[in-house]
């Protein structure tokens, strides 16, 4: 699995296409931009410059470089990277697991989410016991299938706990301490 994220980041909503109005890459009136900077051949260093540089100043880089990833927009300069960065990018986003995804989707909000995050979704919404009806809702499929999300996810839980070698613990005179999973936390 790939790194997690941490971030404080505002994700785009499914179908939210007015971060591209903050875009710097848009031309206007007063800042005409050529789009083409923005698809050099791999042997323009010039135009790759000068759009890595306008990406640099840009305030939705981030949702921009996202938008590309989920989308499987593979050409052109996007987000501040070429083409050939994004790829391996491009290779592991079923596998991104970013945890302020997971938090804003089990509150309600409609953003895009990877396979991993999806997975998660479905652990913190069991864990905060929502029901099979708020689940399908939050992942936009049917109640049947929500309730076999969470049929899998309670078969998983259990092959865990029974493949789980017996731990056991130190005794308080050893100055040992035994932490459970529970002292970790959740993933929402």
């Amino acid at each position: 699995m790939t790194s997690t994220t941490h971030s404080p980041a505002r994700h785009r909503s499914l179908g939210d296409h007015t971060w591209r109005d903050q875009a710097v890459c848009q031309s206007t009136e007063y800042n005409p931009v050529d789009p083409e900077i923005f698809f050099p051949d791999p042997d323009e260093t010039d135009k790759i410059t000068a759009a890595k540089a306008l990406c640099n100043q840009c305030p939705v880089r981030r949702t921009c470089l996202d938008a590309a990833l989920e989308g499987s927009d593979a050409n052109g300069i996007r987000g501040g990277l070429t083409e050939e960065e994004r790829r391996p990018l491009h290779e592991k986003i079923a596998d991104r697991l970013d945890y302020s995804r997971v938090n804003e989707t089990v509150s309600g909000r409609d953003i895009h989410l990877t396979t991993a995050e999806r997975t998660a979704v479905v652990h913190a919404a069991y864990h905060h016991g929502l029901s099979t009806q708020r689940l399908a809702w939050l992942l936009k499929v049917t109640e049947e299938h929500a309730k076999k999300l969470y049929r899998e996810h309670r078969r998983a839980l259990r092959n865990r706990d029974l493949n789980q070698p017996a731990t056991t613990t130190a005794s308080p005179e050893a100055g040992g301490e035994h932490l459970s999973r529970d002292d970790f936390g959740t993933a929402a």
